[in-house]
């Protein structure tokens, strides 16, 4: 090894850096579509993870050793020592950091060069793998630890474990914070026709009624028509005058505040700041023309995030009614994406219709009509009732393949 030339050391220490450098953006992709690849759906590969960790730490190692070697030839101690650092160095910038955020701007790419490119090196280790997983399993044992494998990244530890139980809500959030850029306040609305408002123009007893069995804590207020929201009401402000009726016009506009207008273009991520920013809960949709489309409130916000809350509201879907037969009859004013929350379904709901009327409509191309069935999907739809050119109630089933 002394009398080998550097061109082939230096040749076979590049190749080394790219081997790791390939493996290790591999693994981050893997880790970046992990939710699909677990479950083996969209056509992703599965990629083992351990043959993974293993490819690269062996590319890494020879890359220290070539530098180490070509520094003590060139320069004794001194050179073995400098040579080493350099090398640490470079690994952590073109082995490491690089790799990874190149992994992060396109997962789908390297994955399926991890499955095509890097298919064979990966058969090879992964008994040697499997094999340095178990031993490592043995060692702790004795310690009483139930860790699945050894990685050299922390946020690796949980992806060695397939049936890790506290994986699927983790991995459920973090596609919850991932989308909110790319859903916007339009998407997850409550339409105008549902929003619990009160109505100034009635009758003051009337409206004590209303807030006696109202169950929310803000409600817009307007005349006569909701695009002409005027305030948004605090009901707490004004509970202890309900029972006793002794709630006034007056002390309802004193728990009132300037309504918050949202435009329906913005995504949830910005909304979210915005509800931080200007300290609300509550804002108005509205379109281009100002026309008022419904409401939005953070609890909206955050249950795209972490899921339905489980309150004694949200126990039970309104809009959903299961049958005996395990079919559902659904209200044609049901949301898309409350529907699939509800059902853990996956009905189109991104860039498209809202509800579940709205598809209807559009796989239709025509206003629907009654004793109607058609198939979107996996799904089969029967339209029961219909009411103002609406499909009102819809019968929805699934058909397993």
């Amino acid at each position: 090894m002394d009398t080998l030339p550097y061109a082939p050391l230096f040749g076979t220490l590049a190749l080394a850096l790219l081997w790791s450098a390939l493996f290790t953006a591999v693994d981050a992709a893997r880790l970046q579509l992990n939710g699909a690849l677990r479950a083996g759906e969209d056509g992703h590969p599965v990629l083992p993870a351990q043959a993974l960790v293993l490819c690269a730490s062996l590319g890494k190692l020879l890359v220290l050793g070539l530098a180490c070697l070509m520094g003590q030839r060139q320069s004794g101690e001194h050179g073995f020592w400098l040579a080493g650092l350099a090398a640490t160095l470079a690994l952590l910038v073109f082995a490491e950091y690089l790799p990874r955020r190149l992994a992060r701007r396109n997962p789908q790419a390297f994955v399926s060069l991890g499955a095509s490119l890097l298919k064979v090196p990966l058969a090879l280790l992964q008994p040697l793998a499997c094999l340095l997983d178990g031993a490592a399993k043995l060692m702790l044992r004795p310690f009483r630890a139930q860790p699945t494998a050894v990685a050299l990244h922390t946020q690796d530890a949980d992806d060695f474990d397939e049936d890790e139980p506290h994986e699927a809500p983790r991995l459920g959030l973090l596609d919850g914070l991932q989308s909110l850029d790319k859903i916007t306040v339009n998407d997850i609305l409550v339409p105008r026709n549902e929003v619990d408002g009160i109505n100034l123009d009635e009758p003051i007893e009337r409206i004590i009624e209303q807030l006696i069995v109202s169950r929310h804590t803000r409600l817009p207020v307007y005349h006569n028509d909701i695009n002409q929201v005027e305030a948004i009401l605090n009901t707490k402000l004004i509970s202890h005058l309900l029972p006793k009726a002794e709630l006034t016009l007056e002390a309802l506009h004193s728990a009132c505040y300037e309504p918050y207008f949202v435009p329906e273009s913005t995504p949830l991520q910005m909304q979210l700041l915005n509800f931080h920013k200007q300290q609300r809960r509550l804002g108005v949709v509205v379109d281009e023309y100002g026309e008022v489309l419904g409401i939005v409130t953070l609890e909206d916000i955050l249950e795209e995030i972490v899921g339905e809350f489980e309150d004694e509201q949200s126990l039970e879907n309104p809009h959903v009614h299961p049958q005996p037969d395990g079919t559902f009859v659904i209200d044609g004013t049901a949301s898309l994406r409350e529907i699939n929350r509800t059902l853990s379904w996956h009905l189109p709901c991104d860039g498209g219709p809202k509800t579940l009327n709205g598809l209807v409509t559009e796989a239709l191309e025509s206003i629907p009509e009654s004793a109607v069935c058609l198939k979107i999907g996996r799904y089969r739809l029967e339209i029961l009732e219909t009411e103002d050119n609406c499909a009102s109630k819809v019968l929805v089933w699934t058909v397993t393949r």
